[in-house]
């Protein structure tokens, strides 16, 4: 068996890598995490909205599927896997100590599908904290799932794989987690909407 490290990392699809780390390549586990952890840890960062709570659920994952390589079936593709078992980390992390959070610390995307589009740019940051305090009042399913499609551009197909539901089920989930949200962001709206009226916050002139 020839050793990731022998050949160029891009030539070694996923689903080889998770084989040969089940077959005892000192490096191929490691260079598929490093392949996809970023889009791990914006899933982790994003369901839980706390670095720390996202770090360790992260290296709970990582771990877990060190572990579990072994029983992939080969079903699904290797990050539908991997994301499954991220989300499920972040569950764990939440069962086991309650995990509110409101305030994320320094993941500031724009997050387009959910959020009001700001015609200030300085009032991004602001935004993409409210939204984090609105997705922690959400149940985590409907937060996972607005996560995936929303957020990580995930079809409504491959989010249902990662969390092992039908498709109708995340739509489901999807559009009472956009129902929640749309009350807790409204203020976003009508100041947006007031600053359009004369370009002066208020309305009118002066």
């Amino acid at each position: 068996m020839t050793s990731v490290s022998m050949r160029h990392v891009d030539e070694v699809p996923d689903k080889e890598l998770l084989a040969r780390h089940s077959q005892g390549d000192p490096h191929a586990f490691a260079t598929l995490v490093q392949r996809h952890r970023d889009r791990m840890w914006a899933v982790a960062l994003r369901t839980l909205g706390d670095q720390e709570e996202a770090a360790d659920a992260l290296q709970d994952a990582c771990l877990s599927a060190f572990r579990a390589a072994g029983r992939f079936r080969g079903d699904a593709a290797v990050t539908t896997w991997l994301h499954r078992i991220v989300v499920n980390a972040c569950l764990d992390r939440i069962r086991r100590k309650s995990v509110r959070p409101a305030t994320p610390m320094g993941d500031d995307a724009t997050f387009d599908a959910v959020a009001p589009k700001m015609p200030d740019p300085t009032d991004a940051h602001g935004v993409s904290l409210d939204v984090h305090a609105a997705l922690a009042r959400l149940p985590f399913e409907q937060r996972a799932a607005l996560v995936l499609v929303d957020m990580m551009g995930y079809s409504v197909d491959d989010a249902a794989q990662v969390l092992e539901v039908p498709p109708g089920t995340i739509k489901s989930r999807c559009a009472r987690g956009r129902a929640r949200l749309a009350p807790l962001l409204t203020h976003h709206r009508n100041r947006r909407d007031r600053k359009n009226v004369g370009g002066v916050e208020g309305g009118g002139m002066p």
